[in-house]
């Protein structure tokens, strides 16, 4: 399996301004630790995640690396115009030489459709007609036109394309989101809150979709994102740094109604340490492999920046590469 890292963006342990430079510094000590890709996150307004363009960043990293891949984890499509996204993808896979790859998401109803001006409406029905939008543009033909509720425009030209097939990956958190994916093909991209038996369902519900819609579901390649942290010494300091910087991060959701993010985050996360990728180094591969094996996930993304501390979370990185090698797909060269 392909094994990358999911970079959220921390903006609790750090200024924000300080982010973009601490998830560059990252992806550097991830392809040294011979990481296939690292994946990030798209937020605005939360100190949960402050990267608000995927996109820019990721030209960033890709200048500064010769083989790692950067990913998009996802960007909101209820917030953005699919014909922009895709130019800028295909401005990155030409500019990269291929090691861009793009996640996209439906997102939340949060204060960004207000603020974006794309409003409720675009987020309760026009996720799909994006999604069709942006894979038109990125599949690359001469000419792309619209004409659906949300997006409607005469044909004009593509002038720049894809140097080959440029897959698209749909996180996905409900069924109906499963059920898009997987009519166009299109493999998913699984959160963190998600077990082992919810990726399992929500794989078995893809496969079933896709095989009915025509597609070939062998070929999937799936994605789920894991909380790993390797250590010698238990996981006290991960459980207090990351509950801290998700009771204030979540709480900074702000929806459209007015209400704010909550829950027991304490809770949640004693729930990740027991469930995912934390413990001593030796064991978190045959981990990893028994949870590839129950839910046909074929590329991991680690979420490392738990530990909340910028040499901590390098050390972290290092140490999963280490732990996670003999399991991974070789990197290409």
């Amino acid at each position: 399996m392909k094994i990358d890292l999911f970079l959220v963006g921390d903006a609790h342990h750090r200024s924000a301004a300080d982010v973009p430079a601490a998830l560059a510094e990252y992806a550097m000590a991830a392809e040294a630790a011979g990481f296939d890709a690292v994946w990030i996150a798209e937020h605005h307004f939360i100190r949960y995640g402050a990267c608000p363009s995927v996109p820019l960043l990721a030209a960033h990293i890709l200048a500064r690396t010769t083989r790692l891949r950067v990913g998009s984890a996802a960007c909101v499509l209820s917030n953005r115009h699919p014909v922009a996204l895709a130019e800028e993808a295909v401005m990155l896979d030409g500019l990269s030489g291929g090691r861009f790859l793009l996640g996209v998401a439906r997102g939340g109803p949060w204060v960004d459709l207000e603020v974006f001006g794309t409003g409720r409406e675009r987020f309760d029905r026009g996720f799909g007609e994006a999604v069709d939008v942006l894979r038109d543009w990125i599949s690359g033909p001469p000419r792309v036109s619209a004409a659906g509720e949300f997006f409607r425009f005469r044909p004009v030209p593509v002038l720049a394309r894809p140097r080959g097939a440029f897959p698209i990956w749909i996180a996905a958190t409900s069924p109906p989101t499963v059920d898009a994916a997987a009519r166009r093909g299109l493999p998913l991209l699984l959160g963190i809150h998600a077990t082992d038996d919810d990726k399992a369902a929500m794989i078995r519900r893809w496969n079933t979709a896709a095989a009915d819609a025509g597609h070939d579901p062998s070929g999937a390649e799936h994605a789920a994102v894991y909380l790993a942290h390797a250590t010698d010494d238990g996981a006290d300091r991960l459980r207090e740094a990351m509950t801290d910087w998700l009771s204030t991060g979540v709480g900074d959701y702000v929806r459209l109604d007015g209400g704010r993010g909550s829950g027991d985050q304490r809770g949640y996360v004693e729930r990740l340490a027991a469930e995912h990728l934390v413990g001593p180094a030796p064991g978190l591969a045959a981990r990893l492999a028994d949870s590839a094996a129950a839910t046909e996930i074929s590329r991991a993304l680690l979420l490392v920046e738990g530990i909340g501390e910028g040499a901590a979370v390098r050390d972290n990185i290092a140490r999963l590469g280490a732990a996670l090698r003999p399991i991974a797909t070789p990197r290409p060269r």
